[in-house]
Parts: structure tokens; C-alpha cells; sequence
């Protein structure tokens, strides 16, 4: 099995909630290597800018690589 990166980027941390979970329902349990999770701000002279970003690190499923 390959190994395989999935990268979220969002501006609020329950819309990355939201993409992670639906991306999790379809792995199975045994394909979910781990999940790296990052928050950024900047300030630009009027708002403060938050970006919540996750990078899941998951295994390729078996018909995944012999399509290829």
C-alpha cells in the first residue's frame, strides 16, 4: 500500500471539522496513519486572520494501487 496525504485549509475551525470528518468516513480504521493540525493568525492592519489547516497521512486502499 502507498502512503498518501489529504491537506485541509480553512478560515474557521468548524469547516475544517466538517471536510475532516467527511474525508474520514471514507477510510476504513486501518488506512489512518496520523493527522497533523496547525492554526495560523496574521494580523492586516483592520482584522485578525485565522487559517486552521490539517494534513491527514493515510494508506492507499489495495484497488487504489492496482487501478494505477
Amino acid at each position: 500500500m502507498g502512503v498518501r496525504v489529504k491537506i485541509f485549509d480553512e478560515e474557521h475551525e468548524e469547516d475544517l471539522e466538517t471536510k475532516i470528518n467527511d474525508f474520514l468516513e471514507d477510510l476504513d480504521e486501518q488506512q489512518l496513519v496520523d493527522i497533523k493540525y496547525q492554526l495560523s493568525t496574521f494580523y492586516d492592519y483592520k482584522d485578525q486572520i485565522y487559517c486552521y489547516s490539517a494534513m491527514i497521512i493515510y494508506k492507499e486502499r489495495k484497488e487504489e494501487e492496482d487501478d494505477e
